[in-house]
């Protein structure tokens, strides 16, 4: 498939012969290397900042000069999510990988606590158990810089076009996106996808079966019925749970404001902020487990749905919060500590939200 008839350019990751200019557009877009400095030297003087511009760009050709292939990407992320595991986890667990076939592409539906982390763990236990790595599915509503859509796309990640306008646009958005799925699920790449649009902030882990949909707009092109097309996608339900969500405080606030207000207005860097809360905060214990393959016939979205919700509730692993929240006070002291701490960093009609996202998950157990 030559670039020039390639139907999925816009929106798929980058090739390896793609990634020396990709890398190229990076170290040369102002805005990414004013990010970094304001990150890494938030507490100097604005002439400070500029002095240092030129060499931080001196530095990032030095220091990607020799990235040349996803691989190579690959390599390097590890060792970032190595030391970001070491630091900020109490220990990650996996359980289920042991029932997948690693010569097998499988779309892994995933519920949805972190943005970046979620995927970030599912692809460390492939990764560590000779798995291929994952593509990842992530919304264009992420991708407001530039520099964030270059960065996601030298990692596998492909682009998820939510902020498509009119029914025909949408259409054609949709018919991409789920050709992309199938093709790279045909030519041996397994896909990592959220079970529903944004984080569930609130702790209920529920699949939209819009999603599903979405998988099989491909199949009605080649006039497969549901049922039939859904098996040929080997469909892994994952469930993440994370002891501590480093942005739940956030998360709360947020579903306060909207209940108070009626909306919420979200900030310039809110994301970004999110992003980066998710990956430098405290998590705790985290837990990944990987379902069943989904094997039998589903004739109806909303059945799939029920059974990928179902295994993701039956595996999320519950931790002495989750039982705290839910009502069962035999926990340990200090847990019922950090519980208060969390709390005291809210006002008081916000509680019930931080409270409900980790006992939601007990509530949902099979």
């Amino acid at each position: 498939m030559t670039k020039n008839n390639d139907p999925f350019i816009d929106i798929r990751p980058y090739n390896d012969d793609e990634i020396p200019a990709a890398i190229d557009r990076l170290v040369n877009d102002e805005e990414f290397i004013s990010a970094i400095l304001q990150h890494r030297f938030s507490n100097h003087a604005g002439w400070f900042k500029a002095l240092m511009s030129p060499i931080v760009k001196i530095y990032l050709k030095m220091k990607w000069s020799k990235l040349n292939s996803v691989d190579t990407i690959q390599q390097e992320v590890k060792k970032y999510l190595d030391q970001t595991l070491n630091t900020t986890t109490n220990g990650v667990t996996y359980s289920g990988l042991e029932k997948l076939d690693q010569q097998q592409a499988y779309l892994f539906v995933s519920n949805h606590r972190d943005i970046a982390m979620d995927p970030a763990l599912v692809n460390y236990g492939l990764y560590q158990n000779q798995h291929k790595t994952v593509r990842i599915a992530i919304g264009d509503n992420l991708l407001k810089k530039p520099c964030a859509t270059e960065l996601m796309r030298l990692n596998k990640s492909f682009i998820v076009k939510r902020s498509a306008k009119g029914p025909r646009e949408m259409m054609k958005a949709l018919g991409t996106l789920s050709g992309y799925i199938k093709h790279s699920l045909d030519t041996g790449h397994s896909i990592w996808i959220a079970q529903k649009e944004g984080r569930a902030k609130d702790g209920n882990d529920f699949t939209d079966p819009a999603i599903l949909k979405m998988f099989h707009v491909e199949g009605r092109k080649q006039k497969v019925d549901f049922a039939e097309y859904i098996k040929s996608l080997k469909i892994v339900p994952v469930s993440i749970s994370y002891e501590n969500d480093p942005c739940d405080v956030a998360k709360a606030r947020e579903l306060w404001q909207k209940a108070e207000q009626g909306s919420y207005e979200k900030g310039e860097f809110e994301d970004i902020e999110s992003i980066i809360q998710g990956i430098v905060g405290e998590k705790g214990r985290v837990h990944v487990a990987f379902g069943d393959v989904i094997e039998d016939a589903f004739e109806t979205p909303e059945a799939l749905a029920e059974e990928i919700d179902r295994q993701i509730h039956l595996h999320y692993k519950l931790f002495p919060i989750n039982k705290l929240a839910a009502g069962d006070e035999a926990v340990e002291s200090t847990v019922k500590q950090t519980l208060q701490a969390k709390l005291a960093q809210l006002p008081e009609g916000a509680h019930p939200y931080l409270v409900a996202s980790y006992a939601n998950p007990v509530k949902n157990q099979p």
